[in-house]
């Protein structure tokens, strides 16, 4: 199952994927993939943080841009990338599947728009090698992810149980998407619609 985790700008998307690594990490499970925490100062977001889901290791990805920079190499309006974490990125994307559950925490405008960033991840979520998958995109880029992978459900944090206008569900009570990580049941099948 190949869920889309979707939502404003601090709405907890985040948030969700790390209960759910969690809940699976506690029942056994193989989780793999990135988790891209803020990183806060005073309540102000100054960075991104890339955790591998194995391992544990945390790299600082990308610096608040300042409006008045120009800067090199990899940016987006907001944001300046190290480079060097970005292929450290896709190096633990490109060894996350198989897995039991893949967490990509997020395809962003690098990915979808420019064919830059974790183009790794594009190409574990395509691979279909995991039981279930969680992948954050932002809700502009949504239909090009829906597009990608028609069969994926989607989960907007930013509703508050309402289904939003394109039919996207608010996550279940206890935010625990899939119920059986909880007792560690299920089968750790691979592959392409395995799960």
């Amino acid at each position: 199952m190949l869920i889309l985790i979707t939502g404003q700008k601090d709405s907890g998307k985040t948030a969700l994927c790390q209960r759910q690594f969690d809940l699976a990490h506690a029942a056994g499970w193989d989780v793999a993939g990135v988790l891209s925490p803020a990183r806060l100062r005073e309540g102000h977001k100054l960075g991104i943080e890339t955790v591998d889901l194995r391992t544990g290791r945390r790299r600082l990805l990308a610096r608040a841009r300042e409006a008045s920079s120009t800067p090199a190499g990899l940016h987006t309006d907001a944001w300046t990338f190290d480079e060097t974490v970005m292929a450290w990125g896709n190096d633990v994307l490109r060894a996350a599947t198989p897995c039991d559950l893949l967490i990509v925490d997020e395809l962003g405008p690098l990915e979808f728009e420019r064919n830059r960033g974790w183009t790794d991840g594009l190409v574990a979520v395509d691979s279909g090698d995991y039981r279930h998958a969680l992948v954050v995109v932002r809700p502009q880029l949504l239909p090009a992810a829906r597009a990608r992978w028609p069969h994926a459900q989607v989960v907007d944090v930013s509703q508050s149980g309402q289904p939003g206008s394109s039919g996207e569900t608010a996550p279940p009570a206890g935010d625990r998407l899939f119920p059986h990580a909880a007792t560690g049941r299920g089968s750790r099948r691979r592959g392409p619609g395995a799960g």
